[in-house]
């Protein structure tokens, strides 16, 4: 080789090198994390605020672990701009529910080929408009990507009437996004689908002075809310009635030992399903034995008494569990959100009208009659 070729091949050796940088720092590899929300929301009113609750489910489709440093929440048809909701740093903690092992023992941190489900809780200030649809921007240290684009009006917001009566009523585990709450965060997993048929569903239990019961724990009889009546919250066919199931003896944790075994053909205990019309279904769970007045085939109405509140099936002390979901098949489809008619709502000044909100959780709700 002559020198002139030497130099010639030296200096094409440098240039290609220095192409390949320079695509290199131009065009940086795509954030390989798949981003999906598997039910689109619907977005519901409630003190005051609008809420949109779901779920966004992150996929690691690398070998190595990706740390999320911020979920921003914009609209999907705006240009570039404030986003509507932003969670990151130590924030984001408190969302995310890991599938599998963690990489370094953080939530952040999703493991190569781990997914995490980020549950979603966006609020909307007093006469803000919510967009008709929204996209998500997830951050890593060093990357970051735009996807999972969703509607958030998916389906009708009934107006359904109140499922018990009378004043009192604790919104247990009602519609928020505190971690702790069982129904927020069911994930169950059904004929190859995950789902959360429970996304908005209230244990509806009866106080006095701030307890559930007087006298002996032990005892149903002592719980305000047993042999209570609930009733239709609309006019609407009985697609399922269940009865014949044994009361439990109230008991939380160790003290729980329920009357027959927890299956997912008892886990409601005595149930009462309501058809409430454009594919939406009413649940009532953990009905007193002996007490339906209704069965398959019946049409209520909207107030019609049609059992009584008991402890059965998977009860720790005697309560209504209520949900509207899109599957008639317990367990088996989307919660769905709704708004009750009118209530008053218990607060510092007393008890305040609502018109049209759901309930969320921990409120003291007054229904009258």
């Amino acid at each position: 080789m002559t020198r002139q070729s030497a130099v010639f091949a030296v200096s094409l050796c440098v240039a290609i090198g220095l192409l390949h940088q320079a695509r290199s720092e131009n065009s940086t590899q795509p954030l390989q994390l798949e981003m999906r929300v598997p039910f689109e929301p619907t977005a519901f009113p409630s003190a005051g605020r609008t809420h949109l609750a779901y779920e966004l489910h992150l996929t690691n489709f690398t070998g190595n672990p990706l740390t999320l440093s911020s979920i921003e929440v914009l609209e999907a048809d705006a240009a570039a701009g404030k986003p509507i909701a932003v969670f990151q740093g130590e924030g984001l903690d408190g969302l995310l529910q890991s599938l599998g092992a963690r990489a370094n023992g953080t939530s952040r941190q999703i493991v190569g080929g781990g997914t995490v489900v980020v549950f979603m809780w966006v609020d909307f200030e007093p006469g803000a408009q919510v967009p008709k649809q929204l996209r998500h921007r997830v951050s890593t240290a060093d990357n970051a990507a735009e996807g999972a684009f969703i509607l958030t009006h998916h389906a009708e917001l009934k107006v359904l009437g109140s499922p018990v009566q009378g004043s009192n009523w604790l919104a247990s585990d009602a519609p928020s996004n505190d971690a702790d709450n069982h129904h927020r965060r069911g994930v169950f997993v059904y004929d190859g689908r995950a789902l959360i048929s429970r996304r908005y569903a209230i244990d509806w239990m009866q106080i006095e002075n701030g307890a559930s019961f007087s006298g002996e724990a032990g005892d149903k009889g002592a719980y305000y809310s047993y042999g209570k009546p609930v009733v239709a919250v609309a006019d609407a066919t009985v697609v399922t009635a269940r009865d014949g199931l044994p009361d439990n003896v109230p008991g939380h944790n160790e003290q729980f030992h329920p009357a027959v075994p927890i299956t997912m053909d008892t886990v409601g205990g005595n149930t009462i399903t309501l058809d409430i019309g454009r594919r939406q279904f009413a649940y009532y769970f953990h009905l007193q034995p002996g007490s339906l007045r209704v069965k398959v085939g019946d049409h209520v109405k909207k107030g019609q008494i049609m059992a009584r509140i008991g402890a059965s099936g998977d009860a720790r002390e005697p309560h209504l569990h209520f949900e509207i979901a899109n599957s008639p098949k317990a367990l088996a489809g989307e919660g769905l959100p709704y708004v009750i008619d009118h209530y008053r709502v218990k607060s510092e000044k007393g008890w305040e009208s609502r018109t049209r909100e759901l309930p969320l959780k921990d409120m003291v709700i007054d229904f009258g009659r």
